[in-house]
């Protein structure tokens, strides 16, 4: 039988066979999960397996047992080589018998695509991603660990583990953004749900590195990497958001702040308008309005609360009827002191003088107005 502790086999640093005691010295552990002991076992060998350790007798590329609880365990299959350079020179074979240390503990690791997935979002059509983040994981399953990464991988280095892992942590997040994707998530939401894939991802890592005899515990730090093009829309939905306004109330309030930063004033902004309205089609008139908004009067739609514009008769945003405001009241200059007065005043407030001019109603609206007007300022029809 292998296995058998050892409490009465004392250690006395050696025998005439050669067998010693090994045990994995925590100066070397650090942030390795597995040593290979560097020699083949002998009979009577003893193995040291501490509280945060598993120790795996592997021989033939199978594992044949492991030892999970702490103690000193001897080694004494017939079987294994432990008679090893007698048994080759009357059979001509050495069976290799080997164990493998590996931590209990839980391992942080990170992980990262170099290829990007395909994203196909009815908006911006097929979008690159590429995803980062780090990852929780820990050896569960001790002789799948060995058979996989020892025996079908032959990876006995730590770098080795983790580099498949990676490889396969990538995959479980790229499988998660599809199953997402399928349930009708766009680009533009993944910022929003990324600890919902990081609960599918755990929900289905079991199935996945269950074959490795690996566990994921946790999956931090989840990162979706978009275009610069996509993330600028998902930064600018994010903004009217918090801002709770409409698309069009956005980029009037931008084209606010870009004039204000612009030092060439008003002027900037008329030239912007006139390539605008040069460009033609659609696109240039719109540019134009919205520059326009930014330099003209402003007031807000009493049914929506929308920001538009004073000489707009409806509303854009909601479509209501909006009433003009009044033009504001023309003014005279008092011929004694200069004096600006209303037109409809019959004497100068500041010294007294009969203004000559009298009122004139509109026949078209009632306004008044001077007799020297041609036209009505209110209405426009002529007088």
């Amino acid at each position: 039988m292998f296995g058998r502790k050892s409490k009465e086999i004392p250690y006395s640093g050696g025998s005439v066979s050669g067998s010693i005691t090994i045990a994995w010295e925590t100066q070397f552990k650090q942030d390795n999960v597995m040593w290979k002991v560097p020699r083949l076992i002998r009979l009577n060998d003893n193995i040291v397996v501490r509280e945060d350790e598993i120790a795996v007798f592997y021989r033939d590329g199978k594992v044949l047992t492991y030892f999970d609880r702490p103690d000193r365990y001897a080694l004494t299959d017939f079987n294994a080589p432990v008679v090893g350079p007698l048994l080759k020179f009357f059979t001509g074979v050495q069976q290799q018998a080997e164990v493998y240390y590996l931590q209990k503990r839980f391992f942080d690791s990170k992980f990262g695509s170099t290829e990007p997935y395909e994203f196909t979002d009815p908006l911006f059509g097929v979008v690159s991603l590429r995803v980062f983040g780090e990852y929780r994981w820990r050896v569960s399953d001790p002789a799948n660990f060995i058979n996989r990464f020892v025996g079908t991988f032959n990876e006995e280095t730590m770098e080795q583990v983790e580099s498949r892992l990676r490889e396969q942590m990538v995959l479980l997040v790229y499988s998660a953004i599809g199953k997402m994707k399928d349930s009708g998530i766009k680009v533009t939401d993944l910022a929003s749900n990324l600890q919902n894939i990081e609960q599918v991802v755990l929900a289905t890592s079991a199935d996945h590195f269950q074959q490795y005899g690996v566990e994921i515990n946790k999956v931090p730090g989840l990162t979706i990497s978009l275009p610069d093009s996509v993330q600028k829309a998902v930064d600018t939905r994010s903004e009217m958001s918090v801002l709770g306004v409409n698309y069009m109330q956005y980029q009037a309030g931008q084209a606010m702040v870009d004039a204000a930063k612009n030092p060439s004033g008003v002027a900037g902004v008329g030239a912007g308008l006139g390539v605008g309205i040069g460009a033609g089609a659609g696109m240039g008139y719109a540019m134009g309005g919205q520059m326009m908004g930014a330099v003209q009067p402003s007031r807000q739609c009493p049914k929506c609360g929308a920001i538009i514009t004073a000489q707009t008769n409806f509303c854009p945003n909601c479509g209501a009827p909006l009433q003009q405001p009044q033009p504001a009241q023309q003014m005279l200059k008092c011929p004694k002191c200069g004096s600006d007065v209303p037109s409809t005043s019959r004497f100068c407030p500041n010294c007294g003088t009969e203004l000559k001019t009298s009122p004139l109603k509109c026949q078209n609206c009632g306004f008044e107005v001077q007799t020297k007007t041609k036209f009505c300022p209110n209405c426009g029809k002529p007088l």
